[in-house]
């Protein structure tokens, strides 16, 4: 069902992130040092900016959930260049998982919150988070040559958002990270996602 004043697919509410940022940190631990230059999917973002921009964004949603505002919400993620701290390898697992735990309570989907700068209802936040795991988890099993089948929920849910951000933006081809990439409506659900996101799903980084 569509919240149709925000345009968000109500079965997000109450999603368990956990196994998605689980997801997420384990093809962050099968990271080598030496593929950190390497190109995504994101062209913008080598591997080592990827799994800054991914440090940030877990901190970012772990707080909104908390409706703890302040630095890490407040900051539009265009402001600066992700940096990769050097105790990555620590921080990413950790903040990961304080963002599964935060969404895991019933209030973190309810209410108004702030993300990247812009105040928006709970379920909406919850809904972005899951698109963010999946899509940039996409991109760095793309990039690092690893394996990758997302939680189905929380790809579910995230193809519902980007679904819906896609029918309320035609003109630019509705992508939240770029002009949509058409897929066959009978592609695997995570290929639709994936064009859904601005993104070729059958493009290689390099």
């Amino acid at each position: 069902m569509t919240d149709t004043t925000t345009g968000t697919d109500t079965t997000a509410h109450l999603l368990d992130l956990g196994p998605q940022t689980r997801i997420v940190a384990r093809l962050a631990a099968a990271v080598r040092d030496e593929q950190l230059t390497d190109g995504t999917p994101c062209p913008a973002y080598p591997v080592g900016t990827l799994l800054g921009h991914l440090t940030g964004l877990a901190a970012a949603f772990r707080d909104a959930a908390r409706k703890d505002l302040g630095a890490t919400t407040d900051t539009p993620p265009t402001d600066s260049e992700p940096r990769l701290a050097p105790g990555w390898r620590t921080e990413l697992p950790r903040v990961l998982g304080e963002l599964a735990e935060a969404w895991r309570d019933p209030a973190a989907w309810t209410g108004m919150t702030r993300a990247g700068g812009v105040d928006l209802p709970g379920a909406v936040a919850g809904a972005v988070a899951a698109d963010e795991l999946v899509i940039h988890g996409w991109d760095l099993a793309r990039a690092t040559g690893q394996e990758y089948t997302p939680d189905p929920a929380a790809l579910e849910a995230a193809h519902a958002f980007l679904r819906a951000a896609a029918a309320e933006d035609p003109s630019r081809g509705g992508g939240i990270f770029g002009p949509v990439v058409p897929v066959p409506e009978d592609a695997p659900l995570l290929d639709r996602a994936v064009g859904l996101s601005g993104r070729d799903p059958g493009r290689t980084p390099r």
